[in-house]
């Protein structure tokens, strides 16, 4: 129970990054997740501080922590620009389906049951219907679909390897965001033209740092420490349902009879998959 409450946690902070970012959309994309992931670091360092030692982590470590954080935001942005938004997102959401069925796969001991497959395909089921509003897709081939699909596939591989790995402590999460925000720093300054910040941009980046760009990622190491990664990844089908939510009241559109059918699917989903032992 209380690592879906961490993960839970997770997926609440990870909903309101829509909503800042559109706030956002004049920021370059790797400048926005360069600052917001530097940021992000920025509570571990007081800890870090008092014990030097909570950053000393084996390079294999640090490598998959940067993976990660790093390697999926860069994905992500190049299928954003090279194919439709709503497909290459729903494409993305494969990574909490791909949770749930590489689990045995990675991590010993974990098996596979048919309840947490349905489980899994009703919660991308919602998801997609919370994403595309119920409209149709757009049927274009798109290049941009496998760098989406490699993003999936990262973050569901990072989130499983984490159990795999030597006991290190939560605070390195704070090391991987700094590193990798460095490197998405790099690549702002390399691929990118410059931009000017106002005071307000500020606060809405420092915003998306503390919070779905940064603790975010403290409460989903606590939960894939303390959990079974199936039901998580379960769970994480409710962050699809909350940023289309979100958006919709403060953009104050109405709630349509998708997202009823899709807060359908996805709560039936979390209940079967966390019932199932």
């Amino acid at each position: 129970m209380q690592a879906n409450l961490y993960a839970l946690g997770a997926i609440a902070l990870w909903a309101s990054l829509a909503a800042l970012g559109v706030s956002l959309t004049h920021v370059p994309p790797f400048l926005l997740t360069g600052i917001a992931l530097v940021i992000g670091s920025v509570p571990a360092w007081p800890l870090v501080l008092r014990d030097p030692a909570q950053w000393r982590i084996p390079l294999r470590t640090l490598a998959l922590g940067v993976y990660g954080l790093f390697a999926y935001h860069l994905l992500l942005f190049v299928a954003l620009r090279h194919a439709p938004a709503v497909e290459a997102n729903l494409v993305n959401y494969l990574w909490p389906l791909l949770i749930v069925v590489l689990a045995p796969v990675v991590l010993p001991g974990v098996a596979l049951r048919w309840p947490h497959v349905v489980a899994a395909l009703l919660g991308f089921g919602g998801a997609a219907l919370a994403i595309t509003a119920g409209q149709g897709l757009d049927g274009r081939l798109a290049w941009g679909y496998l760098p989406a699909l490699a993003a999936a596939f990262v973050w569901s591989t990072y989130s499983l390897l984490t159990r795999r790995m030597a006991a290190f402590p939560t605070t390195a999460i704070g090391l991987f965001g700094l590193v990798s925000g460095l490197l998405s720093l790099l690549c702002h300054a390399l691929l990118e033209p410059a931009a000017a910040l106002q005071a307000s941009d500020w606060a809405l980046l420092a915003a998306m740092g503390l919070g779905p760009l940064g603790a975010s990622f403290y409460l989903w190491d606590r939960a894939l420490k303390l959990g079974d990664p199936r039901h998580i990844g379960i769970l994480s089908y409710i962050t699809p349902l909350a940023s289309t939510a979100l958006l919709m009241a403060i953009t104050d559109r109405p709630v349509n009879a998708s997202i009823g059918m899709a807060t359908a699917l996805i709560l039936g989903a979390a209940v079967l998959g966390v019932r199932t032992r």
